[in-house]
C-alpha cells in the first residue's frame, strides 16, 4: 500500500508538472520544442486521413441504408449488437429483408387478395417478382460493400488510428516532460549564477560568506540533477518520436489498402446497377405483353435510352425494303423470308445476356458480336439480329452499335 501511495503521489506530481508546462506554453511564458517539418506533415496527413475516413464511412452507411440519421444510428447499433450476440453463440447472422423484398411481399399478397388473374393482379405479380430480384441484388451489394469497403475503413478507425492516437498522446507527454526539464535546468543555472556572484572574498563577516558558498554548491548539485533528468527526458522523447513517426509513415500503406477497397466497392456497385438495369428492362418488356393493362395509354413503354438517341441509332441501321404486296407489319413478322439489306449491315456488341421470350427473338450472350439491321414498321426499341444461321428480334438497349 505504501508503494502504491508513492506511485500515486509521483504520478500526481508528473501530471501537475505537465499541466503547468502546458499552461505556460499557452500563455507564451514557456518555450516549446517544435517538431520538424516532415513530422508535422505526417501528423497533418494522418489527421486528414482519419477525418475523411470517418466522413466517407458514415455517408456510405447512409447510402447503403438510407434512413434518417437518428434512426440509422439506432438500426446500426442494433445490428452490431445482434451480430455480436450471434458471433458469441457461434451462429450465422440471418439475412435481413430489404425494402425491395418487403415491397415484393406486399405486392404478392395484394395480387392474391385482389385477384391474380385480373390484369392488375398479373401486373402486381410481375412487378413484385422484379422487386424481389432487385431486393436480392441490393442485399448482395450491401453485403459485399460492407465486407470489402466498410469493414476495412472501420478497422482502420478502431484499430490503427487508436494506436496512432495513443502513441501521439504519449509523445505529447514526453514533449511536455522534456520542455519542463529544459525550464528546470534553465532556472537552476540562473540561480547558480546568481549565487556564485554573491560571495565577496573581502567579506569581513565569514558567516555570510560560508552561507553564500553553501548555496552556490547546492545550486550546482541542482544543475547536475536537472541535466541528468534532461538527458533522460530527451532520450525518451527521441525514442517515442521515432515510434510515432513509423506509425504515421504507415498511413501510406493505409491509403493503398483503402484504394483497393474502393475499387472493389465500385465493382460491386457497378454489378448491382447492371443487375437492376437488366431486371427493369425485362419488366418493361413483360408489362408490354399485358393487353389492356394500361388503358388509354397508347405510348410504348419508355426505354432507358432517350428517344432522340434511339432515333439517331435507328437512322444509321440498314433497313430491309418492304416485301412487295405485303404490309410492313407482316413483313417484320416473317423473319425467315427476310434477307439482310444489300447496302450492308452493322455490327453490334452485346452488353448483357438476354434470354429470348419466344421463337421470334434471338437469345444473346454478353460480349458477343452479332449483325443487326432494321425492318420497316419495327418498334424503334428493337432490331433484327443475326448470328450464324439464326436470326431474331433483339432489344437495342442490350447492344453497343459499332461503326
Amino acid at each position: 500500500m505504501d508503494f502504491n501511495m508513492k506511485k500515486l503521489a509521483s504520478d500526481a506530481g508528473i501530471f501537475f508538472t505537465r499541466a503547468v508546462q502546458f499552461t505556460e506554453e499557452k500563455f507564451g511564458q514557456a518555450e516549446k520544442t517544435e517538431l520538424d517539418a516532415h513530422f508535422e506533415n505526417l501528423l497533418a496527413r494522418a489527421d486528414s486521413t482519419k477525418n475523411w475516413t470517418e466522413k466517407i464511412l458514415r455517408q456510405t452507411e447512409v447510402l447503403l441504408q438510407p434512413n434518417p440519421r437518428s434512426r440509422w444510428q439506432f438500426l446500426a447499433n442494433s445490428a452490431r449488437v445482434e451480430e455480436f450476440l450471434y458471433e458469441k453463440l457461434d451462429r450465422k447472422v440471418p439475412s435481413r429483408v430489404t425494402n425491395g423484398e418487403l415491397l415484393a411481399q406486399y405486392m404478392s399478397e395484394a395480387a392474391n387478395e385482389l385477384g391474380p388473374e385480373t390484369p392488375y393482379g398479373k401486373t402486381l405479380i410481375k412487378v413484385g417478382e422484379t422487386e424481389k430480384r432487385l431486393g436480392a441484388a441490393e442485399r448482395d451489394f450491401i453485403h459485399s460493400a460492407s465486407i470489402n469497403f466498410l469493414t476495412p475503413l472501420r478497422n482502420f478507425l478502431e484499430g490503427d488510428w487508436r494506436t496512432i492516437s495513443k502513441e501521439r498522446r504519449i509523445l505529447q507527454n514526453r514533449r511536455l516532460d522534456l520542455d519542463a526539464c529544459k525550464a528546470r535546468l534553465k532556472k537552476a543555472k540562473a540561480a547558480e549564477a546568481k549565487a556564485a556572484a554573491v560571495p565577496d572574498f573581502q567579506e569581513t563577516r565569514p558567516r555570510n560568506y560560508i552561507l553564500s558558498a553553501s548555496a552556490s554548491a547546492l545550486w550546482s548539485d541542482e544543475v547536475d540533477k536537472a541535466e541528468q533528468e534532461l538527458r533522460v527526458a530527451q532520450t525518451e522523447f527521441d525514442r517515442q518520436a521515432e515510434v510515432t513517426r513509423l506509425l504515421l509513415e504507415g498511413i501510406s500503406s493505409t491509403h493503398v489498402n483503402h484504394l483497393r477497397c474502393l475499387q472493389e466497392f465500385v465493382e460491386s456497385q457497378a454489378t448491382y446497377y447492371a443487375q437492376c438495369y437488366r431486371h427493369m428492362l425485362d419488366l418493361q418488356k413483360q408489362l408490354g405483353r399485358f393487353p389492356g393493362t394500361f388503358v388509354g395509354n397508347t405510348e410504348p413503354a419508355s426505354s432507358p435510352l432517350s428517344s432522340a438517341s434511339l432515333a439517331t441509332a435507328a437512322a444509321t441501321i440498314p433497313v430491309v425494303p418492304t416485301v412487295a404486296g405485303m404490309p410492313p407489319t407482316e413483313a417484320a413478322i416473317s423473319l425467315d423470308d427476310v434477307a439482310p439489306p444489300a447496302s450492308g449491315t452493322r455490327k453490334a456488341r452485346v452488353l448483357y445476356d438476354y434470354e429470348a421470350a419466344d421463337s421470334s427473338e434471338l437469345a444473346l450472350l454478353a460480349d458477343e458480336l452479332i449483325t443487326v439491321y432494321s425492318l420497316p414498321g419495327m418498334d424503334p426499341d428493337w432490331l433484327i439480329g443475326e448470328r450464324g444461321n439464326r436470326k431474331g428480334k433483339v432489344p437495342v438497349t442490350y447492344l453497343e452499335l459499332l461503326s
